[in-house]
């Protein structure tokens, strides 16, 4: 037991840059493998988060664009959508490293006339930022359909009533339908949600690199297989870490999904059904 502690202890952070330097190289206990594996999950949660978080105002914004009378407005949200559904995400990862690394390492000069900034691009090429863009704007295209799907079912009565109200324009779409898209899109978003977190295990695959060996889960997880030879304990062991994942995924959008909903009836709320994707 106080082995165990003792390797929490030094192993649990490490993924961030704290604690014990070196990976063990021999006789592994489960301890380890469950806490490294542990602390590479912090960066699928980081990776997941920031796609999420951003990609929520984008999808929104791209859902309103694309349902714009507007042909200069709704055909680059329909083809934005397009491009990121209609390509695999490794795909993606490896496009962006390779034009992430074309960029000059000293910055972009930003001529704005009245002065010249430099724009940093170094910072491109590492995970942390280069790989959470890629996940940011794929989810953002995923969600963006979905809320547009939403946004067309907003019952016309709804909006008639807010018109009658004397309600248009922006105060229309933040009191009226911004909240009934949210409530029709949410059980979809949920899945999206639950896979843009298993998405976030590709990273690993990408070409970006895990600097100092601070990788995330499957960096860890595959560390252990190769090193033992026995694959049957570090991937049930990422399997576990994910599904828990997923049953906080599913709980937090659940509570938000009853707040959207509790105007409703019980026997008319929508209820979130978990339905996994195959392949993206």
């Amino acid at each position: 037991m106080n082995a165990c502690l003792q390797t929490i202890a030094d192993y649990s952070f490490r993924s961030i840059g704290f604690g014990e330097r070196l990976l063990p190289k021999t006789d592994f206990t489960l301890c380890q493998q469950f806490t490294l594996i542990g602390s590479g999950m912090l960066w699928n949660i980081y990776f997941g988060l920031i796609a999420l978080i951003a990609g929520f105002f984008l999808a929104t914004a791209i859902a309103v664009a694309k349902n714009s009378n507007s042909y200069w407005v709704r055909k680059p949200a329909e083809w934005f959508i397009f491009l990121f559904r209609g390509s695999p995400l490794f795909i993606q990862f490896f496009l962006a490293y390779e034009t992430f690394v074309l960029l000059p390492k000293v910055g972009v000069d930003i001529n704005l006339g009245f002065t010249e900034i430099t724009a940093e691009t170094r910072w491109l090429t590492k995970a942390w930022l280069g790989a959470a863009i890629v996940l940011f704007l794929n989810t953002a295209a995923y969600s963006g359909e979905i809320f547009y799907g939403a946004l067309k079912s907003v019952p016309k009565g709804d909006v008639e009533a807010a018109d009658a109200y004397g309600l248009s324009g922006w105060p229309r779409f933040k009191r009226i339908i911004w909240p009934t898209m949210l409530r029709l899109a949410w059980p979809a978003y949920t899945n999206e949600a639950i896979f843009l977190f298993h998405a976030t295990t590709l990273v690993f695959f990408s070409g970006f690199p895990a600097w100092q060996q601070r990788g995330d889960a499957l960096y860890y997880a595959n560390y252990f297989a190769d090193k033992t030879f026995n694959p049957f304990v570090p991937y049930p062991i990422l399997g576990f870490y994910f599904i828990i994942l997923t049953l906080c995924v599913i709980g937090v959008y659940g509570l938000i999904n009853k707040r959207l909903n509790r105007h409703l009836p019980e026997n008319q709320r929508q209820r979130i059904k978990v339905r996994p994707q195959i392949i993206r």
